[in-house]
């Protein structure tokens, strides 16, 4: 099944997503079963509560191999913030002054339950489900690859994230998903999970070796190789096979923020 949050009335809402969705363009109600038309509600991440959430690194051999770096030797793991997350089909932000941002698509790996010192034989029974996410990156800001600092990688709306939160068993292997972004209809970024350093079972015993994974903590698995600058009046378009396509607009900082600009 496929799960989503919503604003709609002004309210928060709980959905569902169902096989006719692409005929109909109607969400389902968790609450009494009402269909909602697309058109009048606001997608939101679909985590409710997000937790901790993981970002990798040079965690494809090709786009490491695109920057010209050796394939890591451990995960390069850093945190990102939930001020970064905003959902499908809403805007993010180029900020002012910069010469290089770019996106990043990427699965997104959402823990079920809480576990601690998790072996790799039973990872996946920690895993909720999966959702995409766009981690863009500021390039001018990027002293150091294993390490990305605070104004590369933590900004407000930098990292839309959805559409819906899909269940782990209706996905299945995610081994050798294909992964594609799209600018402006233009296809300039296609890989598959098949080249994943670090997969997931891997990931949820390393980093629970180090910290207890409760629900909500998501992890960002990385992406494939394929860059290019964003610029406001984009529309950028990232998918992943069997689980979804996540839409996202680039607008400038000072419509993004408005009267806080």
């Amino acid at each position: 099944m496929k799960h989503a949050r919503v604003l709609f009335n002004g309210s928060e809402l709980d959905v569902t997503v169902e096989d006719s969705f692409a005929e109909t363009g109607q969400l389902k109600s968790k609450i009494d079963g009402q269909l909602i038309n697309e058109a009048d509600v606001t997608w939101l991440c679909p985590v409710k509560e997000p937790g901790t959430i993981f970002a990798l690194g040079l965690n494809y051999a090709d786009h490491a191999a695109e920057l010209a770096f050796e394939p890591p030797k451990e995960p390069l793991v850093f945190l990102k913030g939930a001020n970064t997350l905003t959902g499908h089909k809403q805007n993010a932000y180029r900020p002012d002054n910069i010469e290089f941002q770019h996106y990043e698509c990427e699965l997104v790996a959402v823990i079920g339950k809480e576990g601690k010192n998790i072996s790799r034989e039973d990872a996946m029974d920690y895993i909720a489900g999966y959702t995409v996410c766009n981690d863009f990156a500021i390039r001018d800001y990027l002293e150091n690859y294993y390490r990305p600092n605070l104004r590369v990688k933590s900004r407000d709306s930098l990292c839309p994230i959805g559409p819906w939160l899909i269940d782990r068993d209706d996905v299945g292997d995610i081994t050798n998903l294909k992964l594609t972004t799209h600018v402006n209809g233009e296809l300039t970024q296609e890989g598959t999970t098949a080249d994943i350093i670090f997969d997931v079972p891997f990931l949820v015993e390393y980093l629970s070796k180090i910290m207890t994974l409760k629900p909500g903590d998501m992890i960002a698995t990385g992406t494939p190789k394929g860059l290019k600058d964003m610029q406001p009046g984009d529309t950028v378009v990232c998918e992943i096979e069997k689980v979804g396509a996540l839409v996202t607009h680039i607008v400038s900082e000072q419509t993004f923020y408005g009267d806080k600009y």
